[in-house]
């Protein structure tokens, strides 16, 4: 018998300063057993970075054909593509052929930049992807923060990223232009 996901809710009140965003968004996320808590904290900045009223999480880790996050027009079209990690020069491809707009977080502070050195010259020809690095004590601080039930808040100002719950802080440094192919 296959684990299941584990399910967790947040309460995530974003103000993004660069943007302009000031609302309340109630979130369910899935969290595969292969992902870390710190991972599904990092889809939860993606999400607050990005946020839109149509912004939603993908089906999840396993699911080939979908993102982690993404962001569709009331036509359908797919107008934003989030994935996390260090994907294959395939699956960037054809992201980058299917919407309008694709943003990539790297993690881990040995493999990104291994991977970058392979992919950097392949990934220049796509000019809608934007891959932002995020640093390993960014992501323990994510980790810290996870819990079953938040209530979160995400101060956006700078290209950074403060999110908050009641008992820890993480400071996420998301600076779009930080590995700009």
């Amino acid at each position: 018998m296959a684990i299941k996901s584990s399910i967790y809710k947040a309460k995530l009140n974003v103000t993004d300063m660069d943007r302009h965003v000031y609302d309340e968004f109630p979130l369910t996320i899935a969290c595969h057993p292969s992902e870390t808590e710190a991972r599904m904290m990092l889809r939860i900045v993606a999400f607050a970075v990005h946020a839109h009223e149509r912004l939603e999480f993908g089906r999840g880790i396993s699911t080939d054909n979908e993102p982690d996050l993404w962001q569709k027009s009331l036509s359908d079209d797919i107008e934003l593509w989030i994935d996390l990690g260090t994907p294959e020069e395939s699956r960037i491809r054809k992201a980058s052929g299917r919407s309008k707009q694709v943003v990539l977080y790297t993690y881990g502070d040995r493999s990104v930049p291994v991977w970058w050195s392979k992919q950097e010259s392949v990934l220049k020809r796509f000019s809608n992807l934007t891959v932002v690095q995020i640093s390993d004590a960014s992501m323990g601080e994510l980790a810290a923060i996870a819990g079953t039930t938040m209530s979160l808040q995400a101060m956006i100002e700078d290209g950074q990223v403060v999110l908050s719950s009641t008992e820890h802080d993480a400071l996420v440094q998301v600076d779009m232009a930080v590995l700009k192919p």
